[in-house]
């Protein structure tokens, strides 16, 4: 009789083991990753489910834009865009769209913008090429350094922080809410700037929102450094204000209804949403000098004027004559030559 319970227990035991085994694996399985780190571009991580975005923002013709929104592209022409090298943008517009050109280079927007909000609408070619990240690639690289992933995500597999909506590198998106390649998709994204102290460190990262054809794919993420492939960069102090950069990927995607809309900036409450474009070092340089008894100084990525032995202050371009200070109310217009 002993004998029987303790083979009797000893059952029992080895079916609670069994059975927590098998509960353990099942959780293992139901929800991998749980608590896991992803290795970046880790093929292993679970992908995004499959959503249709429905018919949200579907139309022939892009949408008019806000009455307060900075229009970047209206269909005709890259006025409003020039290379990230200098010079003119060597993209193509066709049939109300600007269409990447292979080996032209990316191009960046002549305003440049801190906190603000984006619209942007997209087409991958059809029929389809390539698979994977050769398949449709660009990418919309807020401040030309945060990118959200423009990719044909539909039926297009590939590692999740780099389908279309992700933050590359970072954050896959959290639905996979494509449409067909060849249909316009749209991605609407708020966007905070990070935060420097007047020594460089970081204050405050930045943080961004995603929606793709108004499915909500980034939820107010924070930014864990410039993006890129196979790891994440180091913060390092930059300007306020940044221009916009779409990527030359070699596939030719296509982009219209561009539009920004800049939010008040609670750090610089004093500027109010006065424009601003980026020239870039090469350029600045050559407004460097001395004027009369005023001294502008080329500092890292912006001028600076020295007022006074005590007073210098950083300034920067409402447009290619006239800069202006952030700091005291101080206007300098420059007289152009060749």
């Amino acid at each position: 009789m002993k004998k029987m319970k303790a083979r009797q227990a000893f059952a029992t035991l080895l079916a609670i083991l069994s059975f927590a085994s098998v509960s353990a694996l099942a959780q293992d399985r139901q929800a991998p990753g749980c608590n896991r780190v992803w290795r970046i571009h880790d093929m292993e991580r679970p992908r995004p489910p499959v959503v249709d975005p429905g018919t949200a923002g579907m139309t022939i013709q892009p949408a008019k834009p806000p009455s307060d929104a900075v229009v970047l592209f209206d269909g005709k022409d890259l006025s409003q865009w020039q290379s990230v090298k200098g010079g003119p943008a060597r993209w193509k517009v066709e049939d109300g769209a600007m269409v990447v050109v292979r080996g032209a280079g990316d191009i960046r927007s002549l305003r440049a913008f801190g906190d603000c909000q984006i619209h942007i609408e997209w087409a991958t070619p059809n029929p389809p090429k390539g698979s994977g990240q050769g398949r449709g690639n660009s990418g919309v690289y807020v401040m030309g350094l945060y990118e959200v992933q423009v990719l044909d995500s539909y039926k297009n597999d590939t590692y999740p922080d780099g389908q279309a909506a992700a933050i590359y590198g970072q954050y896959p998106p959290l639905v996979n809410a494509c449409r067909p390649p060849g249909e316009w998709q749209s991605y609407d994204i708020i966007f905070h700037r990070p935060r420097f102290g007047r020594d460089g460190e970081l204050l405050k990262p930045a943080r961004i929102t995603v929606l793709q054809n108004g499915v909500l794919v980034q939820d107010n993420v924070t930014i864990k450094g410039p993006t890129d492939w196979m790891h994440v960069r180091p913060y390092r102090k930059h300007l306020d204000k940044l221009p916009l950069v779409l990527q030359d990927h070699g596939n030719p995607v296509r982009y219209r209804n561009i539009w920004v809309r800049e939010l008040p900036d609670p750090d610089q409450p004093w500027c109010g949403l006065r424009p601003e474009i980026y020239l870039g070092p090469e350029v600045l340089k050559r407004y460097a000098g001395w004027y009369g008894n005023l001294l502008v100084l080329l500092q890292d990525d912006h001028l600076a004027a020295r007022l006074s032995k005590s007073v210098v202050t950083p300034i920067f371009p409402e447009n290619r004559r006239l800069f202006f200070s952030k700091t005291v109310g101080v206007e300098l217009e420059f007289k152009l030559n060749d």
